[in-house]
C-alpha cells in the first residue's frame, strides 16, 4: 500500500531517532554525521519554514498547470467546466505519485500542495456533480473526503490527510446522525462520545501493538483528535450554543435556552478535565497531559460564561494564586524522584535549553556583558632605585 521504498523509508526514521539522541546528548555531533551519510533516504525537509515555501511553490505550479488546461480547454469544449476538474484532480494525484515513486519525495512540501490539492478539486468536483437547484450534496462531499483521505495517507503517510480522514470521518458520521435520525438531534453527542471513546481505545491499541514506526505519527494524531473530541461533545458551551445554532430560532433570539441533561453535561464538562490530567500522570501520557490543561480551561471559561461569581480581575488574581500555589507545592513535592511522577529533567526534551533561558534572562534584566580584557603594555617598568625617581617609592 505504501508507495515509497521501505529501505529508503526506514533510513528516514532511522535518521530522525539518530537525530533526537543527538539533541539529547546521547551521541556527537560528528557521529549523528556519520550515520546520516551511510543511510540513503527519502528526500524530506525538516526546517518547516522552508517546507512552507515549497508548499507554496506547489500551489503556484499546479494552479498554473490547470490555468493552463483552463485557457486551451474550455476554448475548444465551453460546458465540459466539470469534466476539467476532474482531470486537474487526476492530474494533482498523478504528479503526488510521481514525486513520490520517481523523485523520492517524502514531505518536501511540492508533493504535499500536490496532494492538497487534488483532495480539493476532486471534492469541489464531487460537490458540483451531486447538486441539485443549486443545494450542494454536503453527505457525498464529506464522505468522499473521508475515503480519498484515508487511502491517500495510508499510501503517502502525510499528516495533514490524516487529519483530514479523522475531520471527514467525524462530519459524516455527525451529518448521518443529524439529518436522517428523527431524534439526531438529541442523540447526536451521545453518539459523538461514543465514536470518540472508541477511536481513542482502538487507536491507542493499535499504537502499542505496532511493529512498524510508519504509521505511528497517524495514530497518535488519531488518538489526540479522539480526546479533544470526546470533551468538546459532552462540554456544556458546546452542546448547548450548538444545539441552539441548528435551531430555527438562531436568527431570530440571541440567548440560548436550557437544554436537556444539563447536569449530566455539567459534570461532564468538571470532571473530564481532572480525569484527564490524572490518567495522564499516572500513564506519563503527555501528549493528554496538555490536552487536560487545554480542557481545564474551557471548562473555567464555560462556567464563567453563564455564572458570574465574582469580577473578572478578582477571578483571575484567586486563578493566578491557586495555580501558583499548586505549581510551588508539586515542584517541591517531586523536585528529588527518581522514579514516577518527577520535576527532573527529561533529556529528549533538549536539557540546555532551561540553562540557555536562565542566562538570557539575567543578561537581558542586568545588562551583563562579558568583561573585555585589556592587553598589558609590551613596556615593562620597573620599580626605580634612585632619590625620587622610581615608581616603587624606593630612595
Amino acid at each position: 500500500m505504501i508507495v515509497y521504498d521501505k529501505t529508503l523509508l526506514d533510513n528516514v526514521y532511522i535518521d530522525e531517532e539518530a537525530n533526537r539522541l543527538k539533541k539529547s546528548g546521547f551521541i556527537s555531533l560528528e557521529q549523528y554525521q556519520s550515520i546520516g551519510y551511510q543511510l540513503p533516504r527519502l528526500k524530506s525537509q525538516k526546517n518547516i519554514f522552508i517546507r512552507i515555501g515549497f508548499f507554496i511553490l506547489g500551489c503556484m505550479l499546479y494552479s498554473s498547470i490547470c490555468g493552463m488546461l483552463s485557457l486551451f480547454g474550455l476554448a475548444i469544449m465551453d460546458d465540459a467546466y466539470l469534466f476539467f476538474i476532474y482531470v486537474f484532480a487526476i492530474i494533482g494525484f498523478g504528479a503526488k505519485e510521481f514525486m513520490s515513486r520517481e523523485m523520492k519525495y517524502f514531505g518536501f512540501g511540492l508533493d504535499d500542495a500536490f496532494i492538497l490539492g487534488a483532495i480539493a478539486t476532486l471534492l469541489t468536483a464531487v460537490g458540483l456533480s451531486f447538486e441539485e437547484n443549486y443545494n450542494t450534496n454536503y453527505l457525498a462531499v464529506i464522505i468522499v473526503m473521508a475515503i480519498v483521505s484515508t487511502i491517500a495517507y495510508l499510501r503517502y503517510l502525510n499528516l495533514s490527510l490524516a487529519l483530514l480522514a479523522c475531520l471527514g470521518i467525524t462530519a459524516s458520521l455527525a451529518y448521518i446522525t443529524f439529518e436522517y435520525l428523527e431524534i439526531g438531534k438529541s442523540i447526536l453527542p451521545f453518539v459523538i462520545l461514543l465514536f470518540s471513546g472508541g477511536s481513542y481505545f482502538i487507536s491507542k491499541n493499535k499504537l502499542q501493538n505496532l511493529t512498524a514506526p510508519y504509521y505511528a505519527n497517524g495514530l497518535k494524531l488519531a488518538k489526540a483528535f479522539s480526546l479533544i473530541l470526546f470533551y468538546l461533545a459532552g462540554n456544556y458551551y458546546v452542546v448547548r450554543e450548538l444545539n441552539f445554532s441548528l435551531s430555527g430560532e438562531y436568527y431570530y433570539n440571541g440567548v440560548s435556552p436550557e437544554i436537556p441533561f444539563a447536569i449530566f453535561f455539567w459534570a461532564f464538562t468538571i470532571s473530564v478535565p481532572a480525569l484527564y490530567l490524572f490518567f495522564s500522570l499516572k500513564n506519563k501520557d503527555r501528549m493528554m497531559l496538555w490536552i487536560g490543561f487545554l480542557a481545564l480551561c474551557f471548562a473555567l471559561f464555560t462556567i464563567r460564561m453563564y455564572h458570574h461569581v465574582l469580577p473578572p480581575e478578582v477571578a483571575l488574581t484567586i486563578g493566578g494564586l491557586v495555580v501558583f500555589a499548586f505549581t510551588y507545592f508539586s515542584i517541591k513535592k517531586t523536585k528529588y524522584n527518581e522514579t514516577g511522577i518527577t520535576f527532573k529533567e527529561d533529556r529528549f526534551a533538549n536539557p540546555n535549553s532551561f540553562a540557555n533561558l536562565q542566562t538570557l534572562v539575567v543578561a537581558s534584566q542586568f545588562g551583563l556583558k562579558p568583561e573585555a580584557k585589556v592587553d598589558e603594555s609590551p613596556m615593562k617598568f620597573g620599580g626605580g632605585g634612585f632619590s625620587g625617581g622610581g615608581s616603587g617609592g624606593e630612595f
